[in-house]
C-alpha cells in the first residue's frame, strides 16, 4: 500500500475521511470509518477524479482548491453515481463552469434521478470501452464495469503512470490511516457491498489480465502500490467464490446456552480431527456482514440452529438469507439442530444451503433435545470426521 495518498507529482489525493460514520449504507458498522477518494490529474488539460459524500463538501472543495492552486479543472470524471461519490457533482459544475462531466453513458442518464432541477446540456461527455481521454503527457483510457456494484460503474487506467483508478473494486472499510493488513476489511467490502456480482468482478479482471498496472486507486481506502499480485488475486478468489482458506466457520445460533455449548465442542472435535483453523462465531452477538465475510473465507461451514415458533431461530435465518443474497455457493456443509420438541431447524438449514449452488450438505446431520447429551457425541464425532475429509484434510 502506499505510504502517501499522493500517487504521484502530477496525481493527487484530494479525498477525505469519515472517522464519525457508524453503519455504511446505513447497514454496515465501520467502527473505524471510512474514506471517500477523488484525485486530480495536472497536466495541460487537469481532470478531477469523482467527489465525495454530502457531508464534506466544505472539506473536499478546500482541499481541491489548494491543490489546483489557481488551476481550473477541465473535466470531471465520474466513474461511479452512488451518492457517496457523487453528491458534489452539481456543486463542483457551478464551481467551474468551464468543466466538462465525463461519465458512462448509463452514468450521464442517471444524472437527473439524482440532481433532478439541474440542466446538464452541453456539460456532459458519455465514454465508451476503449475510449481515451487525453491531458497532454497523461490520457485516461476507459473501460467499463457494470454491476460492479451499480450498471454505470466504468474505472479508468492513466496510460503514463499506468495507475488504475478502480471505483468501488478494491475498496475496503476504514480511514486513510486506520493499521491494518487490508485484507480483512477489503474482504468484508467486497463480499457485503459486491459479492453477489463475481461474474461481473470476474470480468473486469479479465480485462487487465495482461495491462501493465504499477498502481491501484479505488474510491473507498488505501491507493495499492506494492505486490498488486496479492490484491489481485484475493479479489479472483473472493469473485470465483472459491474459499481463500482451508478451515471451518462454525456459526451459531443459540437462545439459552445449549446450542452454543454443542457448537463450541463441536469446534474442539473439528481441531481434533486435524482441522487447524476453525472460527466460532455467535450470529446472535456478532456482526451479521463479518458472518458472512468469515464464510467466503473458509473451505468448509457449520450450521448450529435452533427451532422457533416452529420454523428457524432469526439470527439463523438471517445468517442463511444474507448468504443467498451474496450468490454463496460451492462449499461443504454440517448441520446441528436444537429443538426441545418438534425439531426443524436441521430440514430449514438444510433446504436454504442445497437453494445455494454447489453446496453439499454433509451427513449425518446432528440432532439434540434442548441440551447436548453424551448420547450425541458419537454422531459430532461422525460429522466431525466428514466435514474434515470434505475439506481435504
Amino acid at each position: 500500500m502506499s505510504a502517501s495518498n499522493h500517487i504521484s507529482g502530477n496525481i493527487r489525493f484530494v479525498g477525505v475521511n469519515d472517522s464519525a460514520i457508524a453503519l455504511f449504507e446505513n447497514q454496515y458498522p465501520v467502527p473505524h470509518g471510512i474514506s471517500y477518494n477523488s484525485y486530480i490529474i495536472k497536466d495541460r488539460k487537469v481532470a478531477l477524479l469523482d467527489t465525495v459524500d454530502a457531508a464534506f463538501t466544505d472539506e473536499w472543495l478546500a482541499k481541491v482548491k489548494t491543490e489546483l492552486d489557481g488551476l481550473t479543472p477541465d473535466y470531471l470524471i465520474v466513474h461511479h453515481m452512488e451518492p457517496d461519490h457523487s453528491a458534489n457533482i452539481v456543486r463542483a459544475l457551478e464551481e467551474y463552469p468551464q468543466m466538462t462531466l465525463v461519465a458512462s453513458a448509463k452514468a450521464v442518464a442517471m444524472l437527473p434521478q439524482f440532481f433532478g432541477d439541474y440542466d446538464f446540456t452541453g456539460r456532459t461527455m458519455a465514454v465508451k470501452e476503449g475510449d481515451e481521454l487525453p491531458l497532454g503527457d497523461h490520457t485516461l483510457r476507459f473501460a467499463l464495469a457494470p454491476m460492479v456494484h451499480w450498471p454505470e460503474v466504468m474505472v479508468s487506467l492513466e496510460l503514463k503512470e499506468r495507475v488504475l483508478f478502480s471505483a468501488d473494486a478494491f475498496g475496503k472499510f476504514g480511514v486513510l490511516g486506520y493499521d491494518d493488513d487490508w485484507t480483512a476489511e477489503a474482504r468484508r467490502y467486497y463480499v457485503n457491498i459486491v459479492g453477489k456480482y463475481g461474474s461481473q468482478t470476474q470480468s473486469l479482471l479479465k480485462k487487465f489480465d495482461n495491462v501493465e498496472v504499477r498502481a491501484i486507486a479505488p474510491l473507498h481506502g488505501p491507493v495499492l502500490s506494492d505486490n498488486l499480485s496479492r490484491y489481485v488475486g484475493l479479489y479472483d478468489t473472493w469473485s470465483s467464490y472459491r474459499p481463500e482458506q482451508k478451515g471451518v466457520l462454525v456459526a451459531y445460533a443459540s437462545v439459552y446456552g445449549g446450542t452454543r455449548e454443542c457448537a463450541l465442542e463441536f469446534a474442539d472435535m473439528l481441531r481434533a480431527e486435524g482441522v487447524d483453523t476453525v472460527l466460532t462465531f455467535d450470529l446472535c452477538r456478532e456482526e451479521l456482514s463479518e458472518a458472512v465475510s468469515q464464510a467466503f473465507r473458509f473451505s468448509g461451514l457449520v450450521l448450529a440452529g435452533v427451532t422457533y415458533d416452529a420454523s428457524l431461530f432469526p439470527p439463523m435465518a438471517a445468517f442463511l438469507h444474507h448468504l443467498k443474497l451474496k450468490n454463496f455457493r460451492n462449499r461443504p456443509v454440517g448441520i446441528i439442530e436444537n429443538g426441545s420438541w418438534a425439531p426443524i431447524a436441521g430440514k430449514l438449514m438444510a433446504d436454504a444451503i442445497t437453494a445455494m449452488p454447489g453446496m453439499e450438505v454433509v451427513e449425518p446431520k446432528v440432532t439434540i433435545k434442548s441440551r447436548m447429551h453424551p448420547e450425541n457425541r458419537p454422531t459430532m464425532h461422525e460429522l466431525a470426521k466428514a466435514m474434515a475429509a470434505a475439506i481435504n484434510i
